[in-house]
Order: C-alpha cells, then sequence, then structure tokens
C-alpha cells in the first residue's frame, strides 16, 4: 500500500478521559493554564487558576461530565471518531483523515508527530472553530507553527475559520430546517462567549472607533470574533427568509459580566416573560454536540426557560457527524474531488 500525499487534520478542544475528578482535573488544569486562553501575567494565571479557579471548578465540572456522558462515552470523541471515518469514505482514499484534541486525548501534539513520520507532501490542519479567537484557533496555530520547521517537504496549511463557507452555512440551514420554523416563536443563535479583553485587543490593533460589529463585518473585523458570529447569524438568517424580530444573536457560558453579551441565558428569560413559548435554539459556534450545547442550553437553560413562562425550548442538534458535515470538511478544506 502507497503513502498517500495529503494528510487532513480536523482538530477540536478536547475532554476530559472520564467524567470523574482525577481526569477532569488533569483536562481544567491543560486547558485552564493554556496562555491563550486565560491571557493574564504568567505568575498571576498560574496562581489564579491552580489555586483559585480549578479547586473551585472540579467538583461542578465533573458533575456536568457526568451529565453528558454516554454509554459510548464523550459525544466529543464520538462524533469525531464517526465523522473521520465518513470524511475518509467521501475522500476516496486520496486523503487521509485524522483528529485530534488541543486538550486531552489524542493529543494535537502525538497526532501531529505522527502524521510528520509519515512523510505527507501536504498537511491541512482545520480547527474546528467556525470563527476564528485567538484563544482557539489561535492556541491551534501556535501548536501546528512550532512543528513547520521539522515539516521537511510537508507543506503545512491552517484553516483559519470558515464560518462564511457555503458548505458550512448549508449544513447548518440542513439541520435547522428539519424543525418547521413557523412553529416558533422566535429564533435564538447562541455563540460560546469570550471576554470583552480578548475582543478589544482586536479592535484596538485595528481601529479604535465604534464598534459596529453586531451590523455589520467592518474592514478591521476579519478576525473579530464578534463580527464572525454576528456576520454567521446573518448569513443563516437570510437562508431561512428570517426577518428582523424574529430571531435574537446571544452569548453563552459567561464566567462573569464582563464577557460577550447579550447572554444566551437573559435573553431566553426575557423571551418567555414577553410570551415568547415557544423557542428554538441553535449554536453556529459548535460543530459537535457537546457540554456546552448539551447539557448547558438543551438541559439547564431549558429549565430556565421554562421555569421563566416558556412552554417549550427547542436546541438545533450540531452538525455531529451528517453527511451534508462530512462533505463541507472536504470543501472547506479545498480537498474534494482533487486528482493526485
Amino acid at each position: 500500500m502507497t503513502t498517500k500525499k495529503t494528510a487532513l487534520l480536523l482538530v477540536n478542544v478536547g475532554t476530559p478521559d472520564s467524567p470523574d475528578k482525577r481526569s477532569v482535573r488533569r483536562y481544567l488544569r491543560e486547558f485552564l493554564n493554556d496562555k491563550r486562553v486565560i491571557d493574564l501575567p504568567w505568575l498571576f494565571r498560574k496562581i489564579l487558576v491552580n489555586l483559585v479557579i480549578i479547586p473551585f471548578r472540579v467538583p461542578k465540572s465533573t458533575s456536568l461530565y457526568k451529565r453528558l456522558w454516554t454509554e459510548q462515552g464523550s459525544p466529543l470523541l464520538v462524533y469525531a471518531d464517526s465523522i473521520v471515518k465518513k470524511v475518509q469514505g467521501l475522500s476516496k482514499e486520496k486523503v487521509n483523515i485524522y483528529y485530534a484534541m488541543r486538550y486531552g486525548k489524542p493529543s494535537l501534539t502525538s497526532v501531529l508527530d505522527s502524521i510528520l513520520k509519515s512523510k505527507y507532501e501536504e498537511i491541512v490542519v482545520l480547527p474546528l472553530y467556525p470563527q476564528f479567537a485567538d484563544s482557539t484557533t489561535g492556541s491551534v496555530n501556535e501548536i501546528v507553527n512550532a512543528f513547520k520547521p521539522r515539516s521537511g517537504n510537508a507543506a503545512i496549511k491552517t484553516i483559519d475559520q470558515f464560518w462564511s463557507h457555503p458548505a458550512f452555512i448549508e449544513s447548518f440551514v440542513t439541520g435547522i430546517k428539519k424543525h418547521p420554523l413557523h412553529e416558533y416563536d422566535h429564533v435564538v443563535f447562541s455563540y460560546h462567549g469570550l471576554p470583552l479583553r480578548q475582543i478589544n485587543k482586536i479592535h484596538k490593533e485595528h481601529d479604535s472607533r465604534r464598534c459596529i460589529c453586531d451590523s455589520e463585518m467592518p474592514p478591521w473585523g476579519h478576525h473579530c470574533y464578534k463580527a464572525a458570529c454576528y456576520g454567521t447569524t446573518r448569513l443563516l438568517t437570510a437562508k431561512l427568509g428570517l426577518e428582523e424580530g424574529q430571531y435574537s444573536t446571544s452569548f453563552q457560558s459567561r464566567l462573569n459580566r464582563n464577557w460577550l453579551s447579550p447572554f444566551t441565558d437573559e435573553t431566553l428569560m426575557k423571551l418567555a416573560s414577553e410570551g415568547k413559548n415557544k423557542v428554538l435554539v441553535v449554536a453556529p459556534s459548535f460543530v459537535t454536540d457537546c457540554l456546552e450545547t448539551i447539557v448547558e442550553i438543551g438541559q439547564d437553560y431549558k429549565k430556565l426557560f421554562l421555569e421563566h413562562g416558556g412552554s417549550e425550548l427547542t436546541l438545533v442538534e450540531s452538525l455531529n457527524d451528517s453527511s451534508s458535515w462530512a462533505d463541507a470538511i472536504l470543501k472547506i478544506s479545498k480537498l474534494q474531488a482533487v486528482d493526485y
């Protein structure tokens, strides 16, 4: 069997090995000590993370992971294995497909090391974050760039973001349309939040004018996470035929109030108080269902919405291992129908 010329590496954020305190602590230690995730001075970050945040979060996070876990294991790993097989099938053996986790196993460094030993001519890295953020794609890029001096003749390229790619939008639209939109009073597009200081860094680097990222893509907005999220909503709602007033954009998973707003939990409470009884929630910053979608939105936010007067909250399933997503991955990576 001849060695294939191209490797496609899919990278997601990661998951603990199991839903127990020891595994969760190990995962959080790796995740939260990343200087791009918590962008504070080294000493302050080490003290804050290891002596304050991790001891406080481990019990709570372990409880959440126990609610997430299935008989097959972590959904993030289960879907990763499945989507790799589907993409491999579509690539017709012209490309070898791999997956890695930025934190946890299989680690990004170990998988990259294995790929480099296989002497590929081209390596395409696709971080599975639709909208660029320094704490997600930026962190993956840092690891990949460290491997480039060892790449020999292999060309390594990373897909920075893909929120505006037609194949990504169409994949999400396909999933959303499984739900009859006319039966819902409102649609909420919920994105993972970021600290405002990380958003402000991008704005200060490019332009000091008033932030208009919620209404249009500014000239300096290519790597503005906030602009990309609102841009994603605009593309999705245009395809779905939703008009202003029928949908909202909000942000979840905040640690405090100095994060991107409006907050999804508060948005849902407000909608319930306004008599919006049936709400559909879409989470386009996640291509795989995980803790933030299954537990945070599908369980906790649903309970909150019902407690405040709503009657039904439905979470649109993410792209996961759908055939349309497998096809989209090749298109986004520009590897479809390639002849070598």
